[in-house]
C-alpha cells in the first residue's frame, strides 16, 4: 500500500489488489472489506461512489459482482481530520538502529488507528518517538498484534527497510514464535493447514472458510493442567486472528478470548480459586514470544525473545504451583 500527502493534509491511501477466483460471484463492496481490513465497509463504499475505486480500469458500482481474476485499483483519500497526530508515549523498546525498530507490545495497546480508536495507538506513539516514520506507509508497521495480543513486533524505518521486512513476511521466512494457554488438554503438537477468511454472519469475526486464505499454524505441547494446556505456536502466515481462529476451530479456544473462546469450559477441572483466575483472565491469553529475521541492511539473522507478558505470567505460575502440588 502506497500512502501520501492529499490536498488539505490528508493521506492518499494506494493499493492494487487481485481478485481471486474464490471471490467469483461476490459483491465487490464485500470482498474490498476483506481485503482491506483497515477500513470499515462503509468507508470502502463511500470510495467506490465518489469513482475512487477502478475495476479493471473502470469506474464502477458497489454492488457489481466479481467474476474473478479481476484487477482493482484503490486510490482514496482520507480526510485530514483522520490523519494521524503525535503522541508521547512510553514504547518498551527492544531493539532499534537507523534501519528498523523491535517493540514489546503490552496488551490493550491498538496498534493501528481504526474507527473508535483514531489516537492513543502505537502508531501514534511511533510518530512521536520517531517523526521520520510519517513517510512511510503505516508509518512503518508491517505486521500487527491484536489489541489485547501481547509480545514482539517489528517496525520499519526506512523505505528499503519496510520494503525488506514485507518481501520477507510474503516469503514467510520471519520466524515468529507464540505461546497461549487453551481451553481443553491436547495430547499432542500439530499443525492447522485450513483457510482463514471474514466469519459469513459476524462482521467482526473471521472464520475457517472455503473462501478464504490459506493460513498454517503450527503447534505444540508445552504444559498441560486440569483441563488446559500450554501451547508455543509458530505462525507461516499472518491471516487476521490466525492463532485465535485455528484454536477454536480445532476446539481448544484460547482462555479469555472473547470472540472464539468458551467461557463456560475455562477453568474446567481446576480447583476453585484457579478456576476463578482463569475465568476472570480479561484477554486472550496470547503472546509473541520469540521473532527471528534477516536485517534489511546487511542481511544478517536477528533474533530476539521476550519474557512472557505479566498478567499471563503470573497466570501461568499459578497454575504451574497448582501442578506442582499435585
Amino acid at each position: 500500500m502506497l500512502a501520501g500527502a492529499a490536498p488539505g493534509g490528508g493521506e492518499r491511501i494506494e493499493q492494487w489488489l487481485d481478485i481471486d477466483s474464490a471471490d467469483a460471484g461476490r459483491r465487490l463492496d464485500q470482498v474490498l472489506a476483506r481485503l482491506l481490513p483497515d477500513f470499515s465497509r462503509a468507508r470502502i463504499q463511500e470510495w467506490i461512489d465518489a469513482g475512487m475505486v477502478r475495476l479493471d480500469g473502470r469506474a464502477t458500482k458497489r454492488r457489481a459482482r466479481l467474476a474473478g481474476g479481476e484487477r482493482v485499483h484503490v486510490r482514496a483519500w482520507l480526510a485530514a481530520r483522520e490523519s494521524y497526530d503525535p503522541e508521547p508515549m512510553d514504547l518498551a523498546v527492544v531493539h532499534e538502529d537507523a534501519h528498523l525498530m523491535v517493540l514489546d507490545k503490552p496488551a490493550g495497546l491498538v496498534v493501528h488507528p481504526a474507527a473508535g480508536n483514531w489516537s492513543g495507538t502505537l502508531l501514534n506513539g511511533l510518530l512521536h518517538h520517531a517523526p521520520a516514520l510519517a513517510a512511510l506507509p503505516r508509518c512503518g508497521i508491517v505486521h500487527r498484534l491484536d489489541k489485547d495480543t501481547s509480545g514482539l513486533l517489528v517496525v520499519a524505518k526506512t523505505p528499503a527497510a519496510h520494503k525488506s521486512l514485507v518481501e520477507q513476511l510474503r516469503a514467510r521466512t520471519v520466524s515468529r514464535e507464540y505461546r497461549a494457554l487453551v481451553v481443553g488438554s491436547l495430547a499432542a503438537g500439530g499443525r492447522v493447514d485450513a483457510p482463514v477468511g471474514r466469519h459469513p454472519v459476524r462482521r467482526t469475526a473471521m472464520a475457517v472458510t472455503a473462501g478464504g486464505k490459506r493460513a498454517v499454524t503450527d503447534y505444540r505441547v508445552l504444559a498441560r493442567y486440569p483441563g488446559h494446556t500450554l501451547l508455543g505456536l509458530r505462525l507461516h502466515t499472518g491471516r487476521t486472528h490466525q492463532i485465535r481462529v485455528h484454536m477454536a476451530h480445532l476446539g481448544y479456544p484460547l482462555v479469555g478470548d472473547p470472540l472464539y473462546g468458551n467461557g463456560r469450559a475455562a477453568g474446567a477441572g481446576l480447583p476453585a480459586a484457579a478456576a476463578t483466575a482463569v475465568r476472570a483472565f480479561p484477554r486472550q491469553a496470547l503472546h509473541a514470544i520469540r521473532l527471528g529475521l534477516a536485517h534489511p541492511h546487511d542481511g544478517a539473522s536477528m533474533h530476539w525473545e521476550v519474557p512472557m507478558a505479566p498478567d499471563l505470567g503470573a497466570l501461568l505460575a499459578a497454575l504451574e504451583a497448582l501442578h506442582e502440588r499435585r
